[in-house]
């Protein structure tokens, strides 16, 4: 890897193409260089894990209203068009549309893979987009997971050296350019396209953090799938032969001079050099529970506490329980925020998630995670449940913080509890990763990847459609061109709601 400055530059100065980031970028998505084993075989694992989490949400609102939005466009007339998730393999649409659709339905219950560093991420939102691109022009497996591991390798880049959060930018604009410049490596683009497409796709999906701030809406899922929908719109606008703002990033009126650190500020970018395998992928975690990253180690611990220590649970016991963390996780999703629906038994299922007291009180009177059951509002609205809650703080602790920003084994998104209870005495415990982290207990394998798609997916596909698709997903480097457009999956009878209220298509 190769570190790569990036700064604003005066107009004046003329920042020659070659030296931009998004011609830098490009030239990445355009590196010959082979998919290593390591990052095919676990392309093929968030693959399966993308499938788990969007088979248990098709039938949910916004999913189904994505789908609706979606089934109104026919495919267009430039190829065969792309599939929906849940609905029969002809059921086509534009891939703009599909990339949207397939994209709500991956990120609805936040449950799929995730990247945190300066900044956040979920970099399987680049699979929509880059598979149905692949179904619609016909390409087969070989490309698409060169694709997939171009779109993996740039956002998490991005994520690992600027911030977007800290100016409250929302981190669909580190998704829109990777996920252009996937689609680029699959298609085989010349990087004077690519280029152009990672500019367009970066200008139009800048949006502020609101989406995750106060109370949370149905919004959140709809981001990630929207910017797939501009990445593909981008592309096809550059292979067109139209050209985007540059240079995009460090321009005097660009994103860096007005949307993040200002003329003043520098990035340390790391990025491939020629030749060198794109294996970012690796770098990245999934979740075993539905619920924001950082709360994962969380449930975890909270499932050691009340086995260990059951008092913890009781609100009648517990004066009061703090949190010591990172100032991601206090700020994000912790009392830091200084959100009060975070303490709201009325709020969104969205907020809910993004709520750490929430989550921590739940799990210790639980013992257990369930992407359904913990967020219904008589789990939410229980008495002593809500008691427990409001006891429950976060304090930011830089020892945390300094860990979080760690590299390597070091990399830590935990903390630790201190539990004070009403007779006087204190339970503390700390944890480092999540159980499911590469660095934790019960790290996920092939194993557990499959056998989370098939606990969600069961219920809504049954067993045939769910063998059929692992089939499939499992061959993904190797498949023809035909057989990625059967990489979808059906719903059973009955699990995809009746149309919902009509729009404009």
């Amino acid at each position: 890897m190769r570190n790569h400055l990036v700064r604003s530059h005066r107009s004046e100065e003329r920042l020659p193409r070659e030296e931009q980031l998004a011609w830098k970028m490009a030239q990445v998505a355009t590196d010959p260089a082979e998919v290593t084993a390591p990052a095919a075989e676990m392309i093929v694992n968030r693959f399966i894990d993308n499938a788990a989490v969007a088979a248990a949400s098709v039938g949910r609102p916004a999913p189904s209203s994505a789908r609706a939005q979606a089934l109104s466009h026919t495919p267009s007339r430039g190829g065969a068009g792309a599939t929906l998730f849940g609905q029969v393999p002809e059921a086509r649409t534009g891939p703009e549309w599909a990339a949207y659709a397939n994209g709500v339905a991956v990120r609805e219950l936040d449950y799929h893979d995730t990247f945190l560093a300066a900044d956040y991420s979920h970099p399987g939102d680049n699979i929509p987009a880059v598979l149905a691109v692949a179904q619609h022009t016909g390409r087969d497996g070989h490309a698409l997971v060169r694709g997939i591991a171009t779109g993996y390798e740039l956002q998490i880049d991005l994520v690992r050296a600027i911030s977007l959060h800290k100016h409250k930018i929302d981190h669909i604009a580190h998704l829109g350019p990777s996920a252009a410049a996937g689609i680029g490596t699959l298609l085989g683009l010349p990087a004077e396209i690519i280029h152009q497409a990672i500019g367009q796709a970066l200008h139009t999906t800048t949006t502020t953090r609101q989406s995750r701030k106060g109370e949370i809406s149905s919004w959140k899922a709809y981001a990630p799938g929207f910017a797939g929908k501009l990445a593909v719109e981008a592309v096809d606008r550059a292979m067109r032969g139209e050209t985007s703002p540059a240079p995009v990033y460090e321009g005097e009126d660009g994103v860096i001079a007005w949307l993040l650190d200002g003329p003043e500020g520098r990035y340390e970018v790391p990025l491939p050099g020629p030749g060198e395998p794109k294996e970012a992928i690796l770098l990245s975690y999934t979740k075993e529970h539905s619920a924001e990253y950082q709360a994962q180690a969380w449930i975890d611990l909270a499932r050691k506490l009340l086995r260990e220590h059951p008092d913890t649970a009781d609100p009648d016991k517990v004066e009061r329980i703090v949190v010591h963390t990172s100032h991601h996780t206090h700020h994000v999703i912790g009392s830091g925020a200084n959100d009060p629906q975070k303490y709201d038994p009325n709020a969104s299922r969205e907020t809910l998630d993004h709520s750490l007291p929430y989550i921590l009180a739940v799990a210790l009177q639980d013992g257990h995670w369930h992407h359904v059951d913990s967020y219904t509002p008589e789990r939410a609205a229980r008495p002593s449940t809500v008691a427990l809650w409001q006891k429950i703080t976060t304090v930011e602790d830089p020892l945390w913080t300094e860990r979080y920003h760690a590299s390597g084994t070091a990399q830590s998104y935990g903390g630790r509890i201190v539990v004070t209870l009403t007779d006087g005495r204190t339970v503390e415990d700390e944890i480092a990763v999540a159980d499911a982290h590469p660095a934790g207990a019960r790290p996920f394998t092939r194993e557990n990847y499959i056998g989370k798609f098939r606990a969600l997916a069961t219920p809504v596909l049954g067993e045939a459609e769910v063998n059929r698709f692992l089939d499939l997903a499992l061959r993904l480097p190797e498949l023809k061109a035909d057989e990625v457009r059967d990489l979808t999956f059906t719903a059973l009878p009955g699990q995809l709601p009746p149309a919902g209220r009509p729009g404009i298509f």
